[in-house]
């Protein structure tokens, strides 16, 4: 991880916050806590929007799926999560991804097809892998990260650790049938599985409400007897309250938890969906609910920190991007003689 992109990793319900870290009077969390959300969250919008420019010249080919709008999420996902706990999401992932700590670098070149990317140019858009930072994907097919991220959590139980895997899919999965498999297994063998559900309202162009007569998603659990719970996915407070609350749970080891985390995507489901099937109130609706200017607005009404201090990570993480750009750029292709590299630890016994 980057220096510049360290965040705040320690898990912490806003009583222990505010003891720990010194809260800001009128405020549930520290200074630092709020920096620490505000700049990830920057610094995915800001990488996002320099993907779609990229995508626009062709730098970028093939699927792409931005998470602008949805930065609260991954924000608090982090903050209350501990080292060593793993992640697997679907293919709206580069905001989780760089959550994790993949640098902004690895990821641009990643979606430039550079061999300098995270996974060497291999993996494009949809499938960043970060070993050291516990991320297993950017997943394609949709709902297929689900059993992998129960197969992860039951890693975890036998090895007899302390950490956890939280498995994220979108609201269109959730009607896959690999979610209740996973889900009756997981509860039978109670492993330590956070399951999130990052629901935006559409699957690719269709909206909840036309998927099935079960609209409130929080539900899902119930057939299960799996704690669950609806969160308000728009800012990081209540993201990072809600997986903290889940967290502290899963370690007394009870078995999995489920959120369902409420968010939306400004953008279509992918860079050529104009998402014509969506009304203008509506979206603006939720821009007026940014997580990155309602975040800006308490720390500044709040007194959290100065105009000129967040001028200046502004200026820090375009700085970044611009960075990140230019090694993309110039990074070389792949070599194809890596073509059969990566795939297996031992020959393929098939390839001729």
């Amino acid at each position: 991880m980057d220096t510049a992109q360290k965040e705040i990793a320690t898990p912490s319900s806003p009583s222990t916050t505010a003891k720990k870290n010194g809260a800001t009077k009128g405020t549930k969390y520290s200074k630092e806590q709020y920096l620490s959300w505000y700049t990830l969250m920057l610094r995915i919008r800001r990488f996002e929007e320099r993907a779609l420019m990229a995508y626009g010249q062709q730098d970028v080919r093939g699927f792409c799926h931005v998470y602008i709008g949805q930065e609260a999420v991954a924000a608090g996902i982090e903050s209350a999560l501990i080292e060593g706990d793993g992640i697997v999401t679907a293919y709206r992932q580069h905001g989780t991804a760089i959550g994790r700590g993949v640098s902004t670098k690895e990821a641009m070149a990643e979606l430039y097809g550079k061999s300098t990317g995270i996974v060497k140019g291999k993996g494009g858009s949809m499938h960043f892998f970060s070993r050291e930072n516990k991320y297993f994907g950017g997943n394609g097919i949709v709902g297929a990260q689900i059993p992998i991220g129960t197969g992860i959590a039951f890693a975890e139980k036998y090895r007899r650790t302390n950490n956890l895997c939280v498995v994220m899919f979108g609201d269109g999965a959730a009607r896959q049938g690999a979610l209740w498999e996973s889900w009756n297994m997981a509860m039978t063998w109670k492993v330590p599985a956070l399951y999130i559900c990052e629901n935006n309202g559409y699957a690719m162009g269709t909206s909840v409400q036309r998927t099935s007569n079960v609209t409130d998603l929080s539900q899902l659990g119930a057939s299960f007897d799996m704690p669950s719970e609806s969160v308000d996915g728009m800012n990081p407070e209540s993201v990072h309250e809600a997986v903290s609350r889940a967290a502290e749970h899963i370690r007394a080891g009870k078995g999995p938890y489920y959120l369902e985390i409420k968010t939306y995507r400004y953008k279509g489901h992918s860079v050529s969906d104009p998402a014509r099937y969506r009304e203008k109130d509506e979206v603006k609706s939720y821009q007026d609910r940014d997580p990155t200017k309602v975040t800006e607005r308490t720390i500044l009404d709040n007194g959290i920190a100065t105009a000129e201090e967040l001028k200046a990570i502004k200026n820090q993480i375009k700085e970044e991007i611009a960075e990140a750009a230019k090694f993309a750029e110039e990074s070389p292709l792949p070599d194809g003689a890596d073509l059969y590299a990566d795939n297996y630890s031992q020959p393929y016994p098939f390839l001729t």
